[in-house]
């Protein structure tokens, strides 16, 4: 599959500063699914073309997943070959700049509307032609689909589900890239990973200034979503300016509690927030800052004790947050004035989020994917930098004493991860390198001598 970008602007090879990418050169980008090329097919001064073609690695997608029974099913499929969500992740990995609209070199051609076509070949329309023109052209974009024979030697076959589509206009390349980095997923609709709270945050970024008008958003959200039903009433309600309104009735979808009932024997849950509560307590920190709070339940606790004179909670789900905010309306006054909380995303850098004595990711960090846990890194450690920080996270070494968890399972079907001992302390002390903390780590429930505790938690120090 590919995605190609062209223009006639003068000079065209100025498309190299906009892409990050020098035309006389290949360059290449490593995924976890495979790689993604970019290349020049022409660059002169009247017309250039970059090209990025996407080498997924049929195989390693399913390396190690499944049963035997579906292991046809898994091999058998067009995702290493047409446009999907992984031509999306791709183009936010090498060309991430571009879709951003920043230029090192060029920002006042960035900021420009300059001739550009895109080609995206083959591309799954699971609507048929007239999704994608309806998709696209309102969006201001000359459209040309054409399909594609299911085979090309037997004609009588028919059409198969893939087009390749042609997009023209005089626009910005970032609102180009967006379009296309949104819209390919939505045509495909299956995306190949989880959407949560993050993905939200993401289409709300992605879509502003274009998709509360569009026609066909309602479509949109659903399918960028994967129709997960709380995820579409929040988006449309934040489309359509009502988000508080709408928060408050959206609590119809019931919450995955899988790792609520394989813990509850422990009491893991109680035990992590009473101990990350009295570490904090321990040293000394007036102001502290809850990253992913949830529903408050720490800082419920946090906000008993006078001590802490300042505790502000951040969450990217609008959902969560509303609910916090409704359980802390029946808190005494005076409680309630120390408390402040946040809609943020915690892999982005907030100045809001600056100067504070302590951090808390109270089971976090396993819930964010692995090729962005270093943003979060870079946003907490390096741009944040409290005094301190305490994380805590699942131990998978002590997966195999839940009777109930099947081997190779996450504890919950939003984790991303789930680490051993080993590769925690790896963690811990990359962290502490590179972003100047002391750290200490500590088990959190009942040790067993092979599998160590449940829960583990690091407190780091500046």
């Amino acid at each position: 599959m590919f995605l190609s970008v062209t223009t006639t602007h003068r000079p065209a090879t100025d498309l190299g500063y906009l892409l990050r990418k020098n035309p006389a050169r290949m360059h290449e980008t490593e995924l976890s699914f495979g790689r993604a090329l970019t290349v020049y097919p022409e660059a002169s001064e009247d017309r250039c073309t970059a090209a990025l073609v996407l080498d997924v690695d049929p195989i390693g997608l399913v390396r190690g997943k499944g049963d035997a029974g579906g292991l046809m099913d898994q091999y058998v499929n067009d995702r290493p070959y047409a446009a999907s969500s992984f031509l999306s992740v791709a183009m936010g990995r090498a060309w991430r700049e571009a879709i951003a609209g920043q230029s090192k070199d060029r920002q006042a051609l960035a900021d420009a509307a300059i001739p550009l076509a895109a080609s995206v070949t083959p591309l799954p329309a699971r609507g048929g032609a007239d999704l994608v023109r309806d998709l696209f052209a309102p969006l201001g974009y000359e459209v040309t689909v054409e399909p594609i024979a299911l085979d090309p030697v037997r004609t009588d076959w028919g059409d198969s589900p893939y087009v390749a589509l042609t997009l023209k206009a005089t626009t910005r390349l970032s609102a180009l890239l967006t379009h296309l980095y949104v819209l390919i997923p939505v045509l495909d609709d299956r995306k190949h990973y989880f959407v949560g709270d993050d993905e939200l945050q993401k289409l709300m970024a992605k879509g502003d200034g274009w998709l509360e008008d569009h026609p066909l958003k309602e479509l949109i959200v659903n399918r960028y979503l994967k129709h997960r039903r709380s995820l579409v009433q929040d988006a449309l309600a934040q489309l359509a300016g009502d988000e508080g309104e709408a928060e408050t009735a959206v609590d119809a979808a019931p919450k995955d509690t899988a790792e609520a009932t394989i813990e509850t024997p422990l009491r893991l849950h109680d035990l992590r927030l009473d101990t990350v509560a009295q570490r904090l307590k321990d040293l000394g920190a007036r102001r502290i800052l809850d990253l992913g709070c949830g529903e408050a339940k720490l800082i419920r606790r946090l906000v008993q004790e006078k001590q802490f004179e300042e505790i502000v909670g951040v969450e990217v789900s609008s959902v969560s947050l509303a609910r916090a905010d409704e359980r802390l309306k029946r808190l005494p006054e005076l409680q309630r004035d120390r408390i402040k909380l946040l809609h943020g995303a915690l892999i982005y850098r907030d100045q809001r989020l600056r100067g504070y004595d302590a951090a808390a990711l109270v089971e976090v960090i396993e819930h964010v994917e692995p090729d962005r846990l270093d943003h979060l890194e870079r946003a907490v450690f390096g741009d944040a930098r409290p005094d301190a920080v305490i994380v805590t996270t699942p131990n998978a070494d002590y997966n195999a004493l839940f009777p109930t968890l099947p081997a190779g399972r996450f504890r919950h079907a939003d984790h991303r991860f789930e680490w051993t001992r080993a590769e925690f302390e790896a963690w811990c002390a990359r962290i502490g390198e590179d972003y100047g903390y002391r750290w200490t780590t500590e088990p959190l429930g009942p040790v067993d001598d092979a599998h160590g505790a449940p829960s583990q938690m690091a407190v780091f120090q500046r």
